[in-house]
């Protein structure tokens, strides 16, 4: 073989690339994003500070700025640090690049982030996915039962988790970390929606933190309202933490990124106010969805919600189809895995769009 495609791996050659569905024109309501976009004076404000940033350079203090607004933002745990990530894809990418030795594994509950089996096949890690239940709750006995069997270097537990929006038992996930700590694995809570949640493992990590000596946390600020941006970062004990970051490429946070997030972070009352917003747009719209007939809604901890469609095994692509004929774009995870048959995945917009939402459902469900 002597074309170009020769070096190119395999197991790569036969993926697929992470597929983003065009929304020029649409109600976007697909991809989990704040809706609210920056009041005028807001947006002139950071223009002027962007337009003043020495791009020329290469990020430099500004980043330590930022590392240390964030620290004091989640109030940081004594003996704890906190690392800056290309939005939070990167962080379990790195991950997964500290954790590739010989017999390690990836395990996480199904469905759930695409983006934990992709980047532990992308490192030669084998992955291991676990059902939820029929309702999407943490299957206790076959988690427990695949952790004692694969013994994996990273278990990932979302909270709340993609696609399903919920929350898991807090008494079945403590009861999971400590399985893992046994064997010394480490457990990753993954709290991309931690804006829109009731609830957040920090405050476990703070009550009983040596009980969660292993366990990484991870945010983004792309929920918070900085999608654009590409901003994560990540909280674990000093140690575990510094080995991780000897993988970070230098000057993976932009200066342009750093910026935007330490604005909204000095900003944090109006971020919080869009998603108290969203929060009660997301009541609303469960409401409404339950008096529509064939239609279930399912309980959300996110800015997102899950809803199954009643009729053939297509109706949800169907549902799917309408709404985008008329303009509302919403994600179609009817196929993504079995549990998930008939279901849609509707991100909380503004209370303009959800009124359009519900207007193209009752078209479409005609």
């Amino acid at each position: 073989m002597t074309t170009p495609m020769r070096f190119i791996r395999q197991d790569v050659q036969s993926m697929h690339a992470y597929a983003i569905q065009h929304s020029d024109g649409m109600v976007k309501l697909d991809a989990m994003e704040n809706p609210f976009s920056l009041s005028p004076e807001l947006q002139a404000e950071l223009g002027q500070r962007l337009g003043a940033l020495a791009i020329n350079r290469y990020p430099g203090s500004r980043i330590d700025d930022l590392r240390a607004a964030l620290s004091r933002y989640v109030d940081l745990p004594q003996g704890y640090g906190l690392m800056l990530g290309n939005g939070s894809d990167e962080l379990i990418s790195l991950l997964a690049m500290v954790c590739a030795v010989p017999s390690a594994k990836v395990l996480s509950p199904e469905p759930g982030f695409v983006m934990y089996a992709m980047s532990a096949k992308l490192q030669g890690l084998p992955f291991v996915g676990v059902p939820l239940t029929a309702d999407f709750a943490l299957d206790e006995h076959a988690m427990s039962a695949a952790i004692a069997q694969h013994e994996p270097a990273i278990v990932y537990i979302a909270y709340p988790n993609n696609p399903t929006a919920n929350l898991w038992d807090t008494q079945v996930i403590r009861r999971l970390i400590a399985q893992v700590s046994v064997y010394g694995g480490l457990v990753v809570m993954d709290e991309a929606y931690q804006p829109f949640s009731s609830l957040s493992w920090l405050d476990e990590i703070r009550r009983d933190p040596a009980s969660n000596s292993h366990v990484l946390l991870m945010r983004t600020l792309s929920k918070f309202g900085l999608a654009g941006a590409r901003l994560g970062y990540m909280l674990a004990p000093i140690a575990l933490l510094n080995e991780v970051d000897k993988l970070r490429p230098p000057y993976n946070v932009s200066v342009l990124n750093a910026e935007c997030a330490l604005f909204a972070l000095e900003h944090a009352d109006v971020f919080a106010a869009q998603a108290k917003t969203v929060c009660d747009e997301r009541t609303a719209l469960t409401q409404a969805l339950q008096a529509m007939p064939g239609v279930t809604p399912f309980p959300s901890d996110a800015n997102m919600m899950l809803a199954r469609f009643e009729g053939g095994p297509d109706t949800a692509t169907r549902v799917f189809e309408s709404l985008k004929a008329q303009k509302v774009l919403v994600k179609n995870v009817s196929k993504m895995h079995p549990l998930l048959t008939n279901c849609l995945r509707l991100t909380i917009g503004t209370p303009q769009e959800n009124q359009q939402l519900l207007a193209a459902l009752a078209v479409a469900l005609k």
